[in-house]
């Protein structure tokens, strides 16, 4: 059977159509595709940063948004889902480009006053695993963040990964940087 010219056309432009909806559908983090098949992992970080503040103001700056009341200034980035002691549940929403907004969602463990910990439930990618660890220094904090970023599919995988790593990290580094901010402005009214 034969199809014609312009039912070729039709199939051609439903699979563009589709192709661009799982694109959109997987940068926004609402479909996870987590197949396993040809998984490749790459780090993330490392990233170091010295923090002139206390370990405990620091560790305090990071966990306050998640388990105290998150702020208003945070609200568009950041929804705790889920409440506990030392974990949360969380969505986290980055602007990609184009538009496009990613949303990640998380458990984050917090270990006080010593690190925090984040592994992806759901997002761009299928698995995210990343610490913040915080070790004394002569009253001063250094801050190190290292993780890990796998995808699926092999080589194509890897290509979307070098994509999504270079966006994840800068965001980690912008965290990063108003984390320190805060955490400096907070110690030097204290001194």
């Amino acid at each position: 059977m034969r199809t014609s010219p312009s039912a070729r056309s039709e199939l051609v432009l439903g699979a563009a159509a589709a192709v661009a909806v799982g694109y959109r559908l997987v940068v926004q983090g609402q479909l996870t595709l987590d197949t396993g098949v040809g998984r490749r992992l790459r780090p993330l970080g490392p990233l170091t940063v010295s923090i002139a503040a206390p370990r405990e103001i620091v560790f305090d700056v990071i966990a306050e948004p998640y388990l105290g009341r998150t702020p208003r200034a945070l609200g568009a980035e950041l929804e705790v889902i889920e409440r506990g002691t030392d974990m949360v549940l969380a969505a986290h929403r980055t602007p990609v480009g184009s538009g496009l907004v990613t949303t990640t969602v998380e458990t984050v463990h917090f270990n006080p006053p010593a690190s925090v910990d984040f592994r992806l439930l759901r997002g761009p990618v299928p698995h995210v695993v990343e610490q913040f660890t915080l070790h004394e220094e002569d009253g001063n904090t250094r801050f190190d963040y290292t993780g890990e970023l796998g995808t699926d599919f092999w080589a194509a995988g890897e290509l979307w990964g070098r994509q999504v790593a270079t966006k994840w990290e800068a965001t980690v580094r912008s965290s990063v940087e108003r984390i320190r901010a805060e955490a400096e402005r907070r110690a030097s009214h204290k001194r």
